[in-house]
């Protein structure tokens, strides 16, 4: 069959394939907390060098990203692509769990990057392939339900087993066993993939779906892996229809600079959980687990909030919310008053990272939303293209900035200067004119807006 005919877009036969990112979330949400605290027990890494740790895999997940994305296109075979994604994403997993010095442990995370990066382009363009459009939306909130879901169980399992299995066992080994276990889930969602599968009859053109996928963003915020459906990055390179405004260029500065105090602070924060407040490897997953469990529990929410508000006041609403948590982690009595390492100091810690989720799950529908609203239609691939571009480059410069500081100055100023990079980002988004959002409730134009944009909002399947 000749791919490039213009063929009727059917459902797969078989939708069961959705399934096989379950597992490979549950990889995530193991790996996302262990890979730097394995590196902390096991080679004695410093803060510094496990937030380059950290970064390693995402050095090489933008370029690769738009590489295998190209490469599919070219290659009538996306299910091959997808199966050798999951497969060689469990192997270097595996190998970094039997890593024997700390310079392979960083290269072999670097090449798990390289092989995970197939995984966010060719599987969200198969489902578009293999889904009729009017199921789109559903579908893509599907996958975003699916990711949530598995890196919430992922990070329960880990708290299971190093509690658990971990008490009176020599706790490098056990985390070993646990890396080792989420690289052979990622293989199992190989073997899925291999069997429920099938091949698309026809091709969707990534320039006509850019701004339904790049709406779709992850539900926790400080995953190893930008798994946002980015499809077209790879336009920055053309000369774009319609020349982007330039409050746009204003959003997309304030977004850079938001993003680098997002990682200053989270990039050296498995870091400062175990050193600074002693807390063990089964209660910084309980940490883990409470952002991810609020991320995953209001995604949806959040879209129906900002459906109804005003996207830009809801997205300032929500980093000032972010601002004021990450001012409370700086509040160092609080720590000395509940005691270093303590039951009350895990859940007074988890209780702030889960609200921090609670924030990200705002931020991340809120700020899409307001970008599009600042774009013409034409313009829209390019500007979230440039949105994802900027967002994952703005996190490996705050990821490695934060290390350096938190090494450098101390965790109190590293945090701090999160924190300030937030309230910038706030206030360059201020003189955005704030008209644009405040049409009235019943007008014509009003409904005819909320329809288009509603199409495009990730929602949970129905039941």
């Amino acid at each position: 069959m000749d791919i490039k005919a213009r063929a009727s877009v059917r459902p797969s036969s078989n939708d069961l394939w959705f399934l096989a990112y379950l597992p490979l979330a549950v990889t995530d949400g193991i790996a996302t907390p262990l890979i730097p605290l394995l590196a902390l027990e096991h080679f004695g890494a410093s803060a510094f060098v496990v937030t380059i740790i950290i970064a390693a895999s995402a050095m090489s997940q933008v370029p690769f990203t738009i590489l295998w994305g190209n490469l599919s296109d070219r290659v009538p075979h996306r299910k091959y692509f997808l199966v050798g994604s999951f497969l060689a994403t469990g192997v270097s997993i595996i190998a970094i769990a039997l890593a024997h010095d700390l310079i392979s442990y960083f290269w072999l995370n670097v090449v798990e990057g390289l092989a995970s990066a197939a995984s966010a382009p060719i599987g969200t363009m198969l489902l578009l392939e293999t889904r009729h459009k009017r199921w789109w939306p559903q579908d893509i909130g599907f996958f975003g339900l699916i990711s949530g879901i598995g890196t919430t169980v992922g990070l329960g399992i880990g708290f299971v087993w190093l509690f658990v299995i971990g008490r009176n066992v020599q706790i490098i080994s056990v985390m070993t066993a646990l890396l080792i276990l989420a690289g052979s889930l990622a293989i199992l969602s190989a073997v899925i993939a291999i069997a429920w599968i099938e091949e698309p009859g026809t091709r969707v053109e990534r320039r006509s779906v850019a701004e339904l996928i790049n709406l779709h963003r992850g539900v926790l915020e400080r995953v190893r892996h930008y798994r946002n459906r980015v499809l077209n990055i790879i336009e920055l390179t053309r000369a774009a229809p319609e020349p982007l405004p330039r409050r746009e260029w204003v959003f997309l500065a304030a977004l850079g600079v938001m993003t680098v105090g997002f990682d200053v602070f989270y990039g050296p924060f498995p870091v400062f959980l175990a050193e600074s407040l002693s807390l063990g490897n089964a209660s910084i997953f309980i940490v883990y687990f409470a952002a991810s469990a609020a991320s995953t529990a209001l995604f949806f929410h959040s879209g129906k909030v900002v459906e109804w508000a005003s996207p830009k006041l809801v997205f300032l609403e929500s980093l000032g919310g972010r601002a004021v948590l990450m001012g409370l982690f700086l509040w160092g009595p609080i720590y000395l008053a509940l005691g270093v390492g303590s039951p009350l100091l895990v859940g007074w810690v988890s209780l702030l990272n889960a609200l921090l989720g609670v924030t990200w799950a705002f931020i991340s529908t809120a700020s899409t939303m307001f970008l599009i609203r600042l774009v013409g239609r034409t313009a829209r691939g390019r500007a979230l293209g440039l949105y994802n571009a900027i967002a994952g480059a703005g996190g490996l410069f705050g990821t490695l900035l934060g290390g350096y500081l938190f090494v450098t100055y101390g965790w109190h100023f590293a945090y701090t200067i999160g924190g300030i990079a937030v309230v910038l980002g706030m206030a360059i988004l201020v003189p955005i004119p704030y008209h644009m959002f405040t049409l009235p409730k019943g007008s014509a134009r009003h409904r005819r807006r909320w329809r288009s944009v509603r199409a495009l909002l990730p929602r949970p399947p129905r039941p």
